[in-house]
C-alpha cells in the first residue's frame, strides 16, 4: 500500500513550489513593467523640461520642481556634471538630514543601475545636468513580494507539517493503546475461563469432563495470538470455505450472546463459497461486527447474518435492529478511538476495515443505518 501521510506531504510541497515560482515569474515580470513605465515617465518629463526651457529662456525651472508638481512616487536626484546634488525630490528629508552621504549613496546606487537621464547644456556637450531616479514604493513592493510570500508559505508548511505529523502521533498513540488494550480485552475471556477450569478441577471434578472445555480455551488463545501477529505483516491466504468460516463465528458470538436477542444465519448463494483469505482474520471481522450488532440491540432484538454473491463478489451482510448511526458520524466510526460505548477502545472497526480493505482488496462500510430499522454493515469480498 502506498504511504499516504509522504504522499499527502510530497503533494503540498509541490503545490507550494508551484505557487511560489509561478509567483515569482509574474511579480518580475509585473515589475519589470512598472519600471519600464517609470523610466517612460521620468523621460517624458525631461523632454518637457526641454521644451519649457527652449521656449523661454527666462524661465529657470528644473526638472526637480515638474516632477514635484506632477509625480510623487518617484525619488530624483538632480545634479550637475561633476555629479554634485543640485535637488532632490520624494527622498527622505529626515534621512538627508541626519546623514550627509544619504544623496551621494543613492546617486552611486542609481548610477551602478543605470537609472539616469542626461540633459545636456550646450552645444559642446560639456555643461550638462544628470536625473538620477530610484523606484517607487509600489515597484519596492512588487518586487520583494515573491520574497514575503515564500516566507508565508514556508511558515504555512511548516504548520501544516507540524499538524500532521501531531495528528499522526496521536492517531497512531490511540491505535497502540487501543491494540493494547484489546489484546488484553480479548485475552481475558479465555483466560478467566481457564482460572474457572483450574478452580473445578481443585474441586474434585472429573479431569475427563473438564479437558476438552480447557482445550477449547487454549485453542481460542492461539487464535488469538494468530490474529495479533497477522496484524503487523502479510497474512497467510488459503482457499476456505466462507459459509463454514461466518457459521462458526455466528455459533461462537450466539453462546455469549443474551437470551432476549435473536441471531439468524441465512446464505443465499446456491454455490460453494470458497475464497483465498486468511479465515483467522476475516473470522475475526465477522465477530468484531456481530459484537458491535449485539451492542446496538443493547441486551433485546435481532440481529441477522446473511451471505450472498454474484458473478464477481460475494457479500456479507450484519443486519441488527438497534439505535442506528446518526448520519453526522458515520465517517467517524472506522477511526482509531472512536466509539459511542461506555467501555471499550473504538478499536474493533478499524482493525476489521484495515483487515478487509488492505488484506483482501475488499470494502467494508455501512450499507444502511436509521433509528427505526438499525444498522447493516456489508463485507463485499472478490471471488
Amino acid at each position: 500500500m502506498p504511504n499516504k501521510p509522504n504522499s499527502w506531504k510530497l503533494f503540498m510541497s509541490l503545490i507550494a513550489v508551484i505557487i511560489v515560482v509561478g509567483t515569482f515569474f509574474y511579480s518580475n515580470a509585473l515589475s519589470n513593467k512598472i519600471s519600464e513605465r517609470e523610466r517612460k515617465k521620468v523621460e517624458e518629463w525631461v523632454a518637457a523640461q526641454q521644451m519649457i526651457l527652449q521656449s523661454s529662456g527666462t524661465e529657470n525651472l528644473s526638472l526637480s520642481s515638474i516632477i514635484v508638481a506632477e509625480q510623487q512616487t518617484i525619488p530624483v536626484i538632480e545634479t550637475d556634471e561633476r555629479d554634485s546634488v543640485m535637488s532632490y525630490t520624494n527622498i527622505d528629508t529626515l534621512k538627508v538630514a541626519q546623514d550627509k552621504n544619504h544623496l551621494n549613496e543613492l546617486v552611486s546606487s542609481y548610477r551602478r543601475k543605470g537609472a539616469f537621464i542626461t540633459t545636456y547644456l550646450d552645444a559642446d556637450g560639456k555643461k550638462f545636468n544628470r536625473y538620477y531616479y530610484g523606484e517607487s514604493t509600489l515597484l519596492i513592493q512588487i518586487r520583494y513580494f515573491p520574497l514575503v510570500q515564500l516566507l508565508i508559505v514556508m511558515l504555512f508548511t511548516i504548520l501544516m507539517l507540524v499538524s500532521i505529523r501531531n495528528q499522526h502521533r496521536s492517531a497512531q498513540n490511540h491505535l497502540w493503546a487501543g491494540l493494547a488494550k484489546e489484546t488484553a480485552h480479548q485475552l481475558g475471556t479465555p483466560i478467566s475461563a481457564l482460572s474457572g477450569w483450574i478452580e473445578v478441577l481443585n474441586q474434585g471434578q472429573d479431569a475427563k469432563l473438564v479437558l476438552p472445555e480447557m482445550e477449547k480455551d487454549i485453542q481460542r488463545l492461539k487464535l488469538i495470538a494468530d490474529r495479533f501477529s497477522m496484524i503487523g505483516g502479510k497474512p497467510k491466504k488459503e482457499s476456505c470455505n466462507l459459509v463454514d468460516l461466518v457459521s462458526h463465528a455466528v455459533d461462537y458470538i450466539k453462546k455469549r450472546a443474551s437470551e432476549k436477542t435473536k441471531i439468524v444465519f441465512r446464505v443465499a448463494s446456491q454455490e460453494q463459497l470458497n475464497l483465498n483469505i486468511s479465515a483467522p482474520l476475516v473470522e475475526w471481522v465477522v465477530e468484531n461486527l456481530l459484537k458491535n450488532a449485539l451492542d446496538a440491540t443493547e441486551g433485546k432484538g435481532s440481529v441477522e447474518v446473511v451471505i450472498f454473491d454474484n458473478e464477481k463478489e460475494v457479500f456479507i451482510d450484519v443486519s441488527d435492529t438497534g439505535k442506528g448511526i446518526p448520519e453526522w458520524r458515520g465517517h467517524q466510526i472506522f477511526t482509531p478511538g472512536f466509539t459511542t460505548k461506555k467501555r471499550g477502545w473504538g478499536l474493533g472497526l478499524t482493525l476489521s476495515k484495515r483487515i478487509i480493505e488492505e488484506y483482501h482488496d475488499g470494502q467494508l462500510f455501512v450499507k444502511h443505518s436509521d433509528a427505526e430499522h438499525g444498522t447493516t454493515f456489508r463485507i463485499q469480498l472478490s471471488k
